[in-house]
């Protein structure tokens, strides 16, 4: 008998909240079984296993991205929205650096299975997309700019997350300025 609650979206906020608290790395259908009080074989009806469930993570990560990248741009334009997004998308490492951990680096071409967490992914780069638009850059320009941005957000996150930044320089002042650099790089 399914303990009372228990569903696939439970499931998935439970191992949400476990890898906020204590990492990827404790990630487990027994870790999330026992927050959810039941034995690891009752987790089985409702995700099918643990590569399932980390999609399911990875396609509700991707779509909590996009809504808070879609309101960090509200009403914003060219470089106001750009460095609004670099922000937004930066806190959320930061915030989150299990979740983001989960996320794939390719997430548009994932196997088949995986159909979902590559939908989400399309629907987080098209709010890029959308800002770039008003740089009137092509297809092939706007790609190259948010490989800039993506490369540019993910190495300084990650660096800060890590704990890579120890010099007592005020880091914001340094992500102002990789801001900076990235919207340089964009047509005037």
């Amino acid at each position: 008998m399914p303990k009372a609650g228990l569903n696939r979206d439970a499931v998935v906020d439970l191992a949400l909240a476990l890898v906020d608290e204590k990492g990827l790395d404790a990630l487990s259908l027994a870790a999330v079984a026992e927050r959810a009080g039941v034995a690891s074989p009752s987790l089985y009806k409702h995700v099918g296993s643990l590569a399932v469930l980390r999609d399911l993570m990875s396609t509700r990560i991707m779509r909590k991205m996009t809504h808070t990248a879609s309101a960090a741009a509200l009403g914003l334009s060219r470089d106001d929205a750009v460095a609004a997004l670099m922000r937004e998308y930066r806190a959320f490492v930061l915030a989150h650096p299990g979740w983001y951990a989960l996320l794939p680096l390719d997430p548009l071409h994932t196997p088949a299975e995986s159909s979902e967490v590559a939908e989400a992914a399309m629907e987080f780069l098209q709010v890029f997309i959308s800002v770039l638009r008003g740089y009137g850059l092509d297809e092939s320009q706007a790609v190259h700019a948010m490989r800039r941005l993506r490369a540019a957000v993910h190495g300084f996150a990650a660096l800060q997350s890590g704990g890579g930044f120890g010099m007592a320089e005020n880091i914001d002042v340094s992500y102002d300025q990789l801001i900076d650099m990235v919207t340089a790089s964009l047509p005037r």
